[in-house]
């Protein structure tokens, strides 16, 4: 098998992956506790796959690691899951209170 195929493989079965979440998500429309639930099960995913797998495999060398930052720059930066802030969450609040009043 090329890393080619291994690629491919891999890319298909995230792809699957991808399609399962969103499906999920879908599902949930208008539940923001089990959205919510989806959200923090796929945090905790997150923090799990870096810290147990991925910070293991960081570069030792100079030379690794600019093959990391590269790879890093090209295919769209850091993964992050950013939060909601509170502030958000109010101001939704409030929007909401403003359409009533004004119905």
């Amino acid at each position: 098998m090329t890393s080619g195929e291994t690629t491919t493989q891999s890319s298909d079965y995230l792809d699957e992956i991808q399609r399962i979440v969103y499906a999920q998500a879908q599902r949930s429309e208008g539940e923001s506790a089990e959205l919510l639930q989806l959200l923090r099960l796929l945090e905790a995913m997150h923090q799990r796959i870096r810290e147990d797998l991925f910070i293991k495999t960081l570069p030792t060398n100079r030379q690794a690691l600019h093959l990391l930052l590269r790879e890093i720059e090209a295919e769209g930066g850091w993964p992050y899951i950013p939060r909601m802030r509170l502030k958000s969450l109010m101001a939704n609040l409030y929007a909401e209170e403003a359409t009533k009043e004004l119905e």
